[in-house]
Parts: structure tokens; sequence; C-alpha cells
């Protein structure tokens, strides 16, 4: 089974750089485009907008790319 996440959770996801953490602002459940690329999202397989931490950099994930950080 999937994880489930929800906006404002702080997860974290490996990069080409490391891990980076962030902030999820939109949960996608339909299929949507960004910058050019058509993300095939739905509700059994939501694709996650996050806002990195350390810049304004956002990023697209699936949860099995993602990882909740506790507070």
């Amino acid at each position: 089974m999937n994880k489930s996440f929800h906006i404002g959770d702080h997860v974290r996801w490996n990069s080409e750089a490391g891990h980076v953490t962030g902030v999820i602002k939109k949960v996608h459940r339909k299929d949507f485009n960004y910058k050019g690329y058509t993300h095939h999202a739905s509700l059994e397989d939501p694709h996650y907008e996050i806002k990195s931490d350390k810049s304004d950099h956002i990023a697209i994930h699936k949860s099995v790319a993602l990882t909740l950080i506790h507070p």
C-alpha cells in the first residue's frame, strides 16, 4: 500500500546531490502538466508538489520516493 501525505507535511527524498527536505504544497490526484511534462497522477497514485527547504525549487514526487519527517 502506498504511503499517504498531506499538504503541510515535512518530507525528505533522495536527489543526485543527496537528501533533500521540503514541505508538501499541493497533492495532485489527476493528470497535470508541469514545466512541459504531463504527470500521470490518480486517486490511487497521487503526486506531491514539494517546495525545498533550502531554495525556491519545486519538486514533484510520488509517495514511494518520500519519507515523512516527524517534528
